[in-house]
């Protein structure tokens, strides 16, 4: 399954269009080359599909999505697609 995961914004670096965010309780480096037109600052939240934030949503859309993987089972493949999102120098992810 293709799983597009809620996570918000903790810090974000705009040269680089890097941010790190909270995924599921881990936090995770993410690209955000795909939002270019959107701003972006830390708190917002986005859906993100393999690294990649994919969209800005609002808080309550985040809360639902949560809460729709929860009901179905999904929170533990979502938050095992979080491990492999790495964009660092030598690929290590944020823990």
């Amino acid at each position: 399954m293709c799983l597009a995961i809620p996570g918000q914004i903790e810090s974000i670096d705009h040269d680089t269009n890097l941010a790190v965010v909270g995924v599921l309780g881990a936090k995770r480096k993410i690209n955000t080359d795909l939002l270019i037109d959107e701003t972006l600052v830390e708190g917002d939240w986005v859906l993100i599909h393999v690294g990649f934030a994919m969209s800005k949503i609002s808080p309550e859309y985040a809360e639902e999505q949560l809460r729709v993987l929860e009901m179905l089972g999904d929170l533990d493949e979502a938050k095992a697609e979080t491990e492999g999102y790495t964009f660092g120098s030598h690929g290590e992810s944020q823990s």
